[in-house]
């Protein structure tokens, strides 16, 4: 099968985490959600690509919510074997001053449309190990510094060493985020100059060609999201890999920092919105960012409905998703609240059977569902309960949450079981639900099952954001902080709404969320009655304008012909 795969060059696609299938949970959010849609993408674009990423095989973690909202974990264990293929060949990197061996799993992700992408997954449980070696890919984002920063040498140089032994010719290395990006180190030992070749006080190492070969997204302006290991960790870990000198010019001369570090071995650095590459020269002067906005895989996250009602109307929409500019005029009304109504009662039926709480299908549903930490502020809507149930006793809605907050985030923790103490203190007036262990089912299920979508994270914190986009491939208007891609996705009233405007105060974005549920939002709803044309109109108008641009095969073509081939 791997035979399949190596008779073309390819563009290798570094990730920590990655998306595969509801049943194998190798990611933990955004990030290799993002990273899933990435490699779909490909598939049906027929592009050569590889992915390469850690097996993971106790995943993130499963999500237990008690009744007050505490969240605990537990290991979320899969088996390999039951998904992939094991790979024969088999290398090692340096780790504390004995070789650690990597293997691999192949999974290829077969596309709806019949592509075929190989990822690999990396894995060190093998007999040749430790006991503690074995167990640096079973945790995702888990352990001490030292964990992570062995993870990041399994996948930066394990993936370099493993795709030349089983005989890949890569014409392109995309270092999706920092976690990977040793990779650049072990290219800077391929790449050496002949002593004939350089002056004594050059460097030894051809930079410009490891530049030439790889290419960088950044995905965040949040500093705790940059990865940073001290240099005495690293030399007690790691080793000399390269050059002390040299890597200290490339990574800082205080601590190795991994977004430097790649920003330094990239020769096209991208930014996942506009604002974000904004916000991300900002953050590190004197680099180019381009800006090149996510996007969402249109078959993954369009609800059954919705994708019958475009196979019928706009055949060849998954292929063309720019096709979807012409859903305003060409699906009818009455199919589009069809749709949609099929799959609201697909979530109100997930929510009782979930959670028990029984919600109404004419009554509008507010979805929120990501991540739970404080720049996302899920708490911002329940800023003022008392606001809030005067807005519903007035026009009533229900709101549906959803989201994991990580092991070691413990304000994360306590945003949940505030989020439930909310649920409880509206309970008779406002219906609140919160769905526990938010994974890719559940979030289709919110997209498309909700009326509006909402996003109030704290600016500019927001680097792009896709579920937006998501709910938008179902016809799901969004209404949001102007950060990240809804600065350019949002058309007032015609796409969605914006909370407040981008230059307004952070404390009174409260406020300007109310107004605009209590003076726009719900009496838009609301104002037509038995004829909900009006509502339809800006749910076409999500379609047309948002899906039709913001997808992942937009996103790869983009980044085929800017950074993969120059």
């Amino acid at each position: 099968m791997l035979d399949d795969f190596i008779h073309e060059p390819r563009v290798a696609y570094f990730s920590m985490e990655i998306a595969l299938r509801n049943e194998i949970p190798t990611y933990a959010g955004g990030l290799g959600v993002l990273a899933g849609d990435t490699v779909r993408s490909a598939a049906d674009l027929e592009l050569p690509l590889v992915a390469v990423s850690l097996v993971s095989r106790a995943g993130y973690f499963r999500q237990e919510i008690d009744a007050q909202g505490r969240q605990t974990e537990q290991p979320s264990l899969w088996e390999p074997r039951e998904w992939a293929r094991p790979l024969d060949a088999k290398i090692a990197v340096p780790i504390e001053g004995r070789a650690v061996w990597i293997g691999a799993w192949l999974y290829v992700l077969e596309g709806h449309m019949g592509g075929r992408q190989p990822v690999l997954l990396l894995d060190t449980d093998l007999d040749e190990n430790r006991r503690e070696d074995r167990q640096i890919t079973h945790y995702l984002y888990g352990g001490d510094d030292t964990y992570r920063l062995k993870q990041e040498i399994v996948l930066g140089l394990g993936g370099v060493r493993l795709l030349h032994a089983l005989g890949f010719e890569v014409r392109h290395y995309h270092i999706n985020e920092g976690h990977s990006a040793l990779l650049g180190l072990e290219l800077l030992r391929r790449y050496i100059y002949s002593p004939e070749d350089r002056r004594p006080e050059e460097s030894p190492y051809d930079i410009p060609r490891v530049r030439e070969l790889c290419s960088f997204t950044t995905h965040t302006p949040v500093e705790a999201g940059h990865d940073r290991f001290s240099y005495e960790l690293v030399q007690r870990v790691l080793g000399n890999a390269v050059d002390p000198t040299t890597l200290k010019h490339l990574a800082g001369a205080e601590d190795l920092n991994m977004t430097r570090l790649a920003l330094n071995l990239s020769e096209y650095v991208i930014g996942v919105a506009k604002r974000h590459a904004e916000v991300s020269k900002a953050m590190f002067p004197g680099y180019r960012v381009h800006a090149v906005t996510n996007g969402v895989h249109p078959f993954t996250w369009t609800s059954e409905p919705f994708r019958k009602l475009y196979d019928h109307y706009l055949p060849g929409w998954c292929h063309e998703p720019e096709l979807l500019a012409r859903a305003d005029c060409c699906i009818p009304d009455a199919a589009i609240w069809d749709a949609h109504g099929q799959a609201k009662l697909a979530l109100i039926e997930r929510v009782r059977a979930r959670t028990g709480v029984v919600l109404h299908p004419k009554v509008p549903i507010l979805g929120f569902a990501r991540r739970m930490t404080a720049y996302k502020r899920p708490d911002l809507l329940f800023s003022d309960l008392e606001r809030l149930k005067a807005i519903a006793g007035s026009r009533s809605f229900q709101i549906v949450l959803a989201g994991k907050a990580h092991p070691r985030d413990e304000g994360g923790k306590r945003l949940i079981e505030q989020l439930h103490a909310y649920a409880r203190a509206l309970a008779g007036v406002v219906p609140v639900a919160y769905l526990p262990d938010y994974d890719l089912e559940t979030a289709l299920a919110l997209v498309s099952g909700a009326d509006l979508w909402l996003n109030t994270p704290l600016r500019p914190f927001e680097a792009s954001g896709t579920s937006g986009m998501k709910a938008a491939f179902n016809g799901v208007p969004s209404l949001s902080m102007l950060d990240g891609w809804w600065i350019e996705g949002c058309i007032e009233g015609v796409t969605g709404w914006a909370i407040g405007d981008a230059a307004g105060a952070a404390d009174g974005e409260a406020h300007a969320l109310y107004d605009k549920l209590e003076q726009v939002v719900l009496p838009f709803y609301y104002g037509y009655g038995d004829d909900p044309g009006g509502w339809i109109k800006v749910m076409k108008g999500a379609i047309s304008k948002n899906a039709s641009f913001f997808n992942s095969h937009r996103m790869m073509r983009r980044y085929t012909t800017e950074a993969y081939i120059r």
